[in-house]
């Protein structure tokens, strides 16, 4: 089964809370779709780069950006978001070219600034963000997901492995009182 096919299961499950409650509500279910958001860290930056603190992707980091845009390409994007730095945005590029959403900046240290933006999304909207190792956790766990297996970092706080890029992350934002924030972790790539 290919990794597009595995989609829709896994966004059928997730808002499945959602689809139950829409035909018993009084607000019309487009009201009520729940908002869903994408998170991953960066795909792998190339080792030397002209530009070391802002590299730009490895081979293997734009093949992984190529298999995002597979993957999420029919996920129906209606919002992409990046960081400042080049990895972020040339890992959304590939997607940002399936679906002819432009990538947006919300620098990577405003996580608030980026939690507020996601909140405020309309029902139905579908949002992919492409951050950092240290700020992907604290995105995920700020809309009410979690995210297993982090390290501890004394600079950083908590943080996805450094060797860690197939991370993919889905919370569902409800728009009704009666669904809670669900969340799960997918793996994309080779």
């Amino acid at each position: 089964m290919s990794a597009r096919a595995c989609l829709l299961p896994i966004l059928l499950l997730v808002a499945s809370p959602w689809l139950l409650q829409a035909g018993g509500a009084q607000d019309p279910p487009a009201r009520q779709a729940p908002v869903l958001v994408f998170l991953l860290r960066h795909a792998e930056a190339a080792t030397a780069s002209a530009t070391p603190r802002d590299p730009e992707l490895s081979p293997a980091g734009a093949a992984r950006a190529k298999a995002l845009a597979r993957l999420l390409g029919d996920a129906g994007a209606t919002h992409l978001w990046a960081s400042q730095l080049q990895r972020t945005q040339a890992t959304l590029t590939p997607l940002a070219a399936v679906t002819g959403v432009g990538v947006g900046v919300i620098e990577a240290q405003d996580a608030e600034a980026q939690l507020a933006a996601l909140r405020a999304l309309p029902a139905g909207a579908v949002a992919v963000v492409c951050g950092h190792s240290n700020t992907i956790p604290a995105l995920v766990e700020g809309l009410g997901g979690s995210v297993a297996g982090l390290e501890s970092d004394p600079r950083n706080g908590r943080t996805l492995h450094h060797d860690s890029y197939d991370r993919l992350f889905l919370v569902t934002l409800p728009r009704t009182a009666q669904a809670a924030v669900r969340s799960v972790e997918l793996r994309y790539g080779e």
